[in-house]
């Protein structure tokens, strides 16, 4: 795109300058000087008119025009009660209070302080009937307090459609959103702890009908704006319900470009014609649930082998062309001691693997009474997992230089939304979450040596967004928008501090879309990328859910992870916690309980108490780190496996050199 028009194809002329590091302090300092003899112009003449184009409710925003949430601490902010969210929510489920009070009420709502205390970010309300609430929500103020001040801004409003939006307090008031998920059954082959939404333990089955999930797609494009979003099919374990792949099959037919399913995995390791149905459907790839490497660090979810199906359900599903993006529950003093494990596995396997999502817990669903002991003992933030990044990636990733808001993508996404024109039909996907919800970073990764580093370390983000700023806030025309936007990658490049044999080609071929309108299915990242260029990106994120505990209205109402149910969008958090709306809307709208349904369709598998998962075979082409036993926890962790970890069928010691490839029989 930017790149075609302005910089041409460099990394195709293994001879151009552009590949060397001299041609590449050449190009970056150039840039560096034209951007800045252009801007003496351009910030001097009269702004332009932003477009508007057909998917959005009204003229793209300005830097100046978003507005955004009470940020930094002290600062109040509206809460839950834990204890009287749970009595108001039974009392709508037996029939004694009506629904519209919850919407129209606020019951169990309250007044939250955030503050900075004993080196400390903390939530702590009061509640009149139940007393102090107190948690804590990061470890570390000055991380905290940098993200907050990178925040890009909020998007358009949202509708105010009653088909979709009308949830009272719970509504999502702003963005466009970035995943839409949808359950397709409260089902689940396994018996997890955590389990958000207690799946298998509710005494009823919630499974709506092919139907019913068309009619949630179809108004996910009812109204403007009118996004592009990932459409995630969760549970549950999605791939249980009869009308999983017909589901992913609409979603494709209806336009949108992005389809996930959230899963254990255990049907894509067993299965792979389901596998390969699934991409042929238009599967793109999995939320795949990840504790850590080795069986040991996964036991404590029931499965003996669990880890190895994590490795066949990657393999098999590489084999037809989907990635995998690994979801990782931190607990901590339960798995954070080997998050560092799980980058490496995935900067061994880049291939296969584009995103992990690490997700500190959240205590809902079957942990929602959780015991106030156990609750500080468990509790994990964002910024204790950036510092245990650090720690244990020996200083590879540094906590105050590469984290950002996920919300700062969007400065990205503002100007892409420019340059596919008014006439476009879908606007891109945009996160724009408040930024206590989520944080990311990117490593570009040699496919072929496995060297890592930090994009950030080399490329000036933060100036970066203020350089978007500039060119959204000017709003000239596309082909100038184009060539700010190729300077500001340019001028923003270290080539002195990116690893070798990195030049400013391969930043350019990084940057550059794989398509130019957003409403296509090209837009991967690590599709359409050269085999001689080695070089690829592995996004890390870290998404932090809320509970009870540290509930806050200001994160509900900007949502970019809504949920798709039959009464509604409504946001993640609202949804799995809040006033708790997966348990009022599956209990209006459950298929049947559960002995009926056992009595007239039958029970489904379960694997659960250390059962392990038959495999056909165990035989993989990943490659794994290797676990230092100097590493595990003092406590032991499950069953534990001594002094090795269990890999694909063999116990293999621990040791100082590296393996080539463990793989099964």
């Amino acid at each position: 795109m930017y790149t075609d028009h302005n910089l041409g194809n460099p990394s195709s002329d293994k001879k151009s300058p552009l590949r060397s590091l001299a041609g590449s302090k050449i190009v970056s300092g150039l840039a560096n000087i034209a951007w800045n003899t252009f801007q003496v112009v351009n910030t001097r003449l009269p702004e332009g008119e932003t477009i508007q184009p057909k998917w959005a409710p009204g003229k793209l925003l300005k830097s100046y025009e978003r507005t955004a949430p009470p940020l930094g601490f002290p600062r109040k902010t509206d809460s839950l009660c834990p204890r009287c969210v749970k009595e108001v929510r039974d009392s709508i489920i037996s029939g004694e209070t009506e629904l519209s009070s919850l919407i129209n009420d606020n019951p169990g709502e309250l007044k939250a302080d955030i503050l900075e205390e004993n080196g400390k970010v903390i939530m702590r309300k009061t509640c009149p009937k139940h007393g102090t609430i107190e948690d804590v929500m990061s470890v570390d103020p000055d991380f905290t307090r940098r993200i907050e001040g990178l925040f890009f801004g909020r998007d358009f409003k949202c509708s105010d459609d009653e088909d979709v939006h009308h949830h009272g307090a719970s509504n999502i008031k702003y963005g466009r959103g970035a995943v839409l998920t949808v359950d397709l059954t409260n089902r689940c082959n396994m018996m997890c702890n955590p389990c958000f939404m207690d799946a298998n333990q509710v005494g009823y089955v919630h499974e709506p009908e092919f139907e019913d999930v068309k009619a949630i797609l179809d108004r996910a494009v009812s109204f403007k704006p009118r996004r592009q979003s990932i459409i995630l099919f969760s549970g549950g374990e999605p791939t249980l319900a009869p009308h999983f792949l017909e589901s992913v099959a609409y979603a494709k037919k209806i336009g949108f470009y992005r389809i996930l399913a959230a899963t254990n995995g255990i049907r894509f390791a067993q299965d792979k014609e389901f596998t390969r149905q699934a991409y042929e459907a238009g599967l793109h790839g999995a939320y795949l649930q990840f504790d850590g490497v080795g069986n040991d660090v996964n036991e404590h979810r029931g499965i003996s082998n669990l880890f190895d199906v994590k490795l066949q359900a990657i393999e098999n599903m590489a084999e037809v062309g989907m990635k995998t993006t690994l979801v990782v529950t931190i607990v901590n003093t339960i798995n954070n001691h080997r998050i560092g494990k799980i980058v490496e596995f995935a900067v061994k396997n880049i291939d296969k693997i584009q995103t992990i999502a690490f997700q500190p817990v959240s205590f809902t669903g079957r942990d929602e009474d959780i015991s106030d002991e156990e609750r500080t003992q468990h509790r994990y933030t964002l910024a204790g997992m950036a510092h245990e990044l650090r720690e244990q990636l020996n200083g590879g990733i540094e906590p105050m230089r590469d984290w950002f808001p996920l919300s700062s993508f969007s400065a990205f996404t503002s100007v892409m939304d420019m340059l596919q024109g008014a006439d476009a039909p879908w606007g891109w996907s945009a996160c724009n979450c408040h930024p206590n919800c989520g944080i990311f970073t990117l490593l570009v990764v040699n496919r072929n040596t496995g060297e890592y580093c930090p994009l950030y370390k080399f490329f000036n983000y933060e100036q970066f967004i203020k350089d978007v700023a500039i060119i959204t806030d000017t709003a000239r025309s596309r082909n100038v928008i184009a060539a700010q936007l190729g300077m500001a990658i340019l001028r923003n490049y270290d080539p002195s501090k990116a690893p070798e044999g990195f030049p400013i080609s391969d930043l350019i071929q990084l940057f550059k879309p794989a398509a130019t309108t957003s409403n296509s299915d090209k837009n991967d990242r690590m599709k359409n990328r050269r085999d001689e260029n080695p070089w690829r990106i592995l996004c890390i994120e870290g998404m932090w859910f809320q509970d009870l505990f540290v509930y806050d209205f200001r994160r509900t109402e900007m949502c970019v992870i809504p949920y798709g149910t039959q009464e509604g969008e409504i946001s993640f958090c609202a949804y799995n916690t809040g006033v708790g709306w997966r348990q009022i809307i599956e209990n209006m709208r459950m298929t049947a309980t559960t002995a009926d349904w056992y009595k007239n369709v039958g029970r489904h598998e379960v694997w659960a108490n250390g059962k392990p998962v038959p495999l056909k075979t165990t035989k993989h082409s990943l490659r794994l780190p290797v676990i230092d036993a100097r590493a595990l926890p003092t406590k032991n962790v499950g069953s534990g496996c001594g002094g090795g970890v269990h890999h694909a069928g063999h116990h293999t010691q621990t040791h100082q050199e590296e393996p080539e490839m463990i793989a099964g029989d």
